[in-house]
């Protein structure tokens, strides 16, 4: 083919007048990005839409185009990642009564609050591990998703499912005139068939997790924050029907039996974990369980626990005694080499401190870079998303965030997050 001079010269001037490509430079001073042991100095992170497109050394000139965000003297990382939150409640003196008196909408409200606060606190993807009474978290994740509300990715359970009286029964503590049931339709379940029933309802309405209570708990309105709440059967029941729909099933759990009959059953995480023994955490390792620790949680409801009338008496004695626990629980995990995920049950405390598992967790003896990638790439291997998300890599999300400072020297520096960008977009800066 052959091009007379006019058409050339129109060609050349074309190609010479379109618009270069814009794209954002982040000059970061150090960079820990989810895989490597140790951190990078001085890099440029190029993103283009809502990818990383080139990860380089140095700090690149700019285009004539390009956004340049001076991250010079701040850590870079992954956007974190935390297991266990709940994003539409938040534990307050009189929380007890709060089913009485708020609607659907007023969690909903609620909920906007807290996944905004969560982002900013440099946590682009959570697992909401449960709703009290409705699927609000749902709603929730498909407002984020579709970019009406800011907020992090949720991986939702819905309403948590429980036992009749377990720690997910919502009406503990109600009077008998109020109780209508619960049954099945409210996710209160007993028997094999209405266990398996609830799991089907919950991927017909959308569930990511699955959430059981397969002991007692703190703060619900029931004397023992231990005994077990399933039997084998109804364990199996649930955990099979969930995987095979693809689900994988996380079990709140403090008591050791109902802890080893959720091992046992082929459960995928255990939250809490307060008593486990020797013998369990060799389980746990042996079948790949993940652990998530929650200890911040505990932490918060023992200190709460020492003020009168935050908590009712039933509540107060069973947060003194799992509180303090929790800490030794997981230093041992930890040694012994049980699979660890980030995980913090905000809610139990207020949304937006959850980097303080971080040190929590380095006092409990694990090093700081393992905390980190805890909350990034070893969650997103869990949840099946590390092809897209958890480590600063070429071709990956820009889920991107930055803190003062230095947090492998001092991992409190994750408690003062400065920038957040998620997807591209910056929220906080």
């Amino acid at each position: 083919m052959h091009l007379n001079w006019r058409a050339a010269v129109l060609l050349s001037t074309c190609l010479f007048t379109l618009p270069l490509s814009a794209a954002t430079l982040i000059q970061a001073g150090h960079l820990i990005d989810g895989v490597a042991s140790r951190a990078t100095d001085n890099v440029t992170i190029v993103v283009e839409g809502n990818r990383i497109t080139a990860i380089e050394p140095g700090f690149r000139t700019a285009g004539p185009q390009d956004q340049v965000i001076d991250l010079r003297s701040a850590t870079v990382l992954p956007g974190l990642m935390d297991m266990h939150v709940h994003l539409t409640e938040e534990a307050s003196p009189g929380y007890e009564l709060a089913r009485y008196k708020k609607s659907p909408t007023d969690y909903a409200f609620d909920g906007v609050v807290y996944a905004d606060r969560t982002l900013k606190a440099g946590f682009t993807t959570v697992r909401d591990c449960g709703d009290i009474m409705f699927n609000v978290a749902f709603s929730l994740r498909n407002a984020i998703n579709a970019g009406k509300i800011p907020g992090p990715r949720i991986f939702a359970a819905g309403r948590i499912i429980a036992s009749t009286g377990g720690h997910g029964d919502f009406t503990n503590g109600w009077g008998p005139h109020l109780i209508a049931g619960p049954g099945v339709e409210d996710n209160v379940v007993d028997g094999p068939a209405e266990a398996m029933r609830a799991v089907r309802q919950h991927y017909k309405e959308g569930a990511d997790v699955i959430k059981i209570t397969v002991t007692g708990g703190v703060l619900s309105i029931a004397k023992s924050g231990q005994a077990p709440q399933f039997n084998d059967e109804e364990l199996r029941a649930i955990i099979n029907t969930a995987h095979d729909y693809g689900l994988t099933v996380a079990a709140h759990a403090h008591g050791l039996e109902g802890m080893r009959r959720a091992v046992n059953a082929g459960i995928d995480s255990i939250e809490h974990g307060t008593f486990m023994d020797h013998d369990l955490m060799l389980l746990m390792k042996s079948k790949g369980t993940y652990y998530v620790p929650t200890l911040s949680a505990g932490r918060w409801v023992y200190e709460q626990a020492q003020k009168p009338d935050t908590y009712p008496e039933i509540v107060r004695v069973k947060a003194l005694a799992i509180g303090p626990q929790l800490q030794k629980t997981f230093a041992e995990a930890y040694k012994v080499g049980v699979r660890v995920m980030f995980g913090t049950d905000a809610s139990v405390f207020p949304h937006g401190l959850n980097a303080r598992e971080f040190q929590y967790m380095v006092e409990g003896g694990m090093p700081p870079m393992e905390a980190i990638k805890a909350a990034t790439m070893v969650p997103a291997k869990y949840l099946k998303i590390d092809d897209r998300l958890g480590s600063i890599e070429k071709g990956k999300l820009a889920d991107i965030i930055a803190v003062p400072g230095d947090p492998l020297a001092d991992v409190t520096t994750l408690q003062h997050v400065s920038f957040v960008m998620k997807e591209g977009v910056v929220y906080k800066h």
